[in-house]
C-alpha cells in the first residue's frame, strides 16, 4: 500500500441540519482524522462562518468568489474545505458533487456521502481494508451500496444489515432505477450499481469518472455506474457494517421543493428544477444510446476499457431493449451475472419485460375497507384500450394489494411480458356482491 494513507471525502449538503452531526461523527469514529480531508459544496440559507466556528472548527483561510465563499477549517485534525452558496444558487444534487470534487489533492482515497451519515467505529481503516484485500480479485475496486439506515435522536436502534444493489425497473424515460436488497457473507459480494450516497474507492476514481453537473438527480446512480464500469472498475457491496444513512428526511428542504415555479417567476431562480431534471434525463438517456441526437457528454461520457454490452452482459439488464432477464426480477434479484457468454446465449431465447407502476389514491377516494365487496380488480390497459394485464384479488387479501401511505392507499403494480408493452392506463374497480361493479378510478400509467 502506498505511504499516502490520506482519505478525500466529497460531501454535498443541501440545508441540512444533519450536516455537523455527520461531520462530528465522522472524526469520532475515524481511527486517524490526520488522514482526513473533507469537501462540503454547504448549500444553505445564510447562515454564515459562524455555524463551523461555534461547533469548535478553527479557521485556517477564507477566499471570497463573486457569490460563493471559501472556508479551510481544521476539525480534530482533519481538514475541511466548505464551499458556501447559498440555496437559490444550487444546480443539483451532482453539480455539488462535482463542486467538492474540485478540492481533490491526491489522496489516496476517494469516499462519496451525502450529510446524513453516521460511521462504525474504526470506518477509515476498515473501509480501506477492505478494498485493499480485492486487489487480488480486481485492479480497481469500489465499495459501495445502500447503506443501513438510522434516525436521528434513535441512534441506538441503527439497522444491522448491509444491502446489495439490484434492478428495480425502468421509469418512465427508460432508465434504470436501483433498490437495495439485504445480504449476509463473509465478504464483499460482486455487482454492477453504484450508490450516489456511498463509494469508496482509488482518488483517481475523482479524476476518471467525476460526476457530471448537469445530472440534477435522477438516473445519477445508473450513469455513474455505466461510466465506471466502462472505465475498468469494479464494484462490491460490503458484507460488515461501515456507515449509516438517513433515509426519508421528509421534514428536511428539498431542492426540488424550494427551485419550483414560484420561485423562478420570482426572479429568485434562473429555472426551475422539473427545467434542470429534463435536461439531465436527456444527458442520461444519452449516455444509453436511447436519443436520435444525443447530447455532447464532453469528458462525462462512457470509459473505453469496457463497453455498454459488457454491462448489460454482467448485469443482465438490457438498456435500448428495455429488457432483463428473468433472474433479475426472480425471488434471488440476481445482480451480477459472472458468465457473459452463458448471459449472451439467453439473451435471444429468455429475456422479459418487466412493467412496475406505483400507483396513489388520494385518501378518501378508495375505500377499501367496505364489507359488501367481494372482490377487486385492477387492469393495465394500453392506448387503443387493449388489456394487457389484469389482477384480482378478494377482500381477505385486500393488504397485499393496498398499502397505506400516509393518509393515501398505494398500489405497487409489477408483472413482465414476453413482448414490449405499452401501458398507459391503470383502471381500479371493485364488484360489490349487491350491485355487480361498483364505481371505476382511473390513473394514467
Amino acid at each position: 500500500m502506498s505511504d499516502n494513507k490520506k482519505i478525500f471525502i466529497s460531501i454535498a449538503s443541501y440545508r441540512d441540519p444533519e450536516l455537523l452531526p455527520t461531520l462530528q461523527d465522522m472524526v469520532k469514529q475515524a481511527d486517524n482524522t490526520e488522514h482526513l480531508h473533507i469537501a462540503i459544496c454547504w448549500q444553505h440559507d445564510n447562515e454564515g462562518i459562524d455555524y463551523f466556528v461555534n461547533a469548535g472548527m478553527t479557521l485556517l483561510d477564507s477566499e471570497v468568489s463573486g457569490e460563493q465563499e471559501r472556508w479551510r477549517f481544521q476539525f480534530h485534525n482533519a481538514l475541511i474545505d466548505v464551499l458556501s452558496i447559498h440555496y437559490y444558487l444550487s444546480q443539483g444534487a451532482c453539480w455539488a458533487r462535482h463542486c467538492s470534487e474540485t478540492f481533490y489533492a491526491n489522496e489516496r482515497y476517494f469516499m462519496q456521502i451525502d450529510s446524513h451519515c453516521r460511521f462504525n467505529t474504526g470506518w477509515d481503516t476498515s473501509m480501506a481494508t477492505l478494498l485493499e484485500s480485492l486487489r487480488s480479485q480486481s485492479p480497481k475496486p469500489v465499495l459501495s451500496g445502500y447503506p443501513p439506515a438510522y434516525e436521528p435522536g434513535n441512534e441506538q436502534k441503527k439497522a444491522q444489515k448491509v444491502n446489495r444493489l439490484i434492478f428495480r425497473e425502468f421509469n418512465a424515460h427508460n432508465i434504470v432505477m436501483l433498490k437495495a436488497m439485504p445480504f449476509e457473507g463473509d465478504s464483499p459480494v460482486r455487482g454492477c450499481y453504484l450508490a450516489g450516497g456511498f463509494i469508496f474507492a482509488d482518488g483517481a476514481f475523482v479524476k476518471e469518472v467525476p460526476n457530471d453537473p448537469q445530472i440534477f438527480f435522477a438516473g445519477e446512480e445508473i450513469a455513474m455506474s455505466a461510466r465506471a464500469f466502462t472505465h475498468g472498475y469494479d464494484v462490491y457491496y460490503p458484507h460488515i457494517l461501515l456507515i449509516w444513512h438517513y433515509y426519508g428526511r421528509r421534514q428536511h428542504n428539498k431542492v426540488w421543493s424550494d427551485h419550483n415555479s414560484e420561485a423562478k417567476a420570482a426572479g429568485l431562480i434562473e429555472t426551475a428544477w422539473w427545467e434542470k431534471d429534463k435536461l439531465s434525463k436527456y444527458r442520461v438517456r444519452s449516455l444509453f444510446g436511447l436519443e436520435s441526437q444525443p447530447a455532447d457528454l464532453g469528458r462525462f461520457t462512457l470509459g473505453t476499457q469496457r463497453t455498454l454490452k459488457e454491462l448489460e452482459l454482467h448485469a443482465g439488464v438490457f438498456f435500448q431493449r428495455r429488457a432483463v432477464l428473468p433472474a433479475v426480477i426472480g425471488k434471488d434479484r440476481i445482480g451480477f451475472f459472472s458468465d457473459q457468454s452463458q448471459v449472451e446465449n439467453d439473451l435471444f431465447t429468455s429475456v422479459i419485460y418487466p412493467n412496475q407502476k406505483k400507483i396513489v389514491i388520494p385518501a378518501g377516494q378508495l375505500d377499501i375497507s367496505r364489507e359488501d365487496i367481494a372482490w377487486w380488480h385492477i387492469g393495465i390497459y394500453d392506448k387503443q384500450n387493449t388489456l394487457l394485464e389484469k389482477i384480482e384479488v378478494d377482500k381477505n387479501d385486500v393488504a397485499s394489494l393496498f398499502k397505506q401511505e400516509g393518509d393515501d392507499l398505494k398500489i405497487d403494480i409489477e408483472f413482465s411480458s414476453l413482448k414490449l408493452l405499452k401501458p398507459h392506463a391503470v383502471r381500479i374497480c371493485p364488484y360489490i356482491n349487491t350491485q355487480g361493479w361498483g364505481e371505476t378510478i382511473e390513473r394514467m400509467w
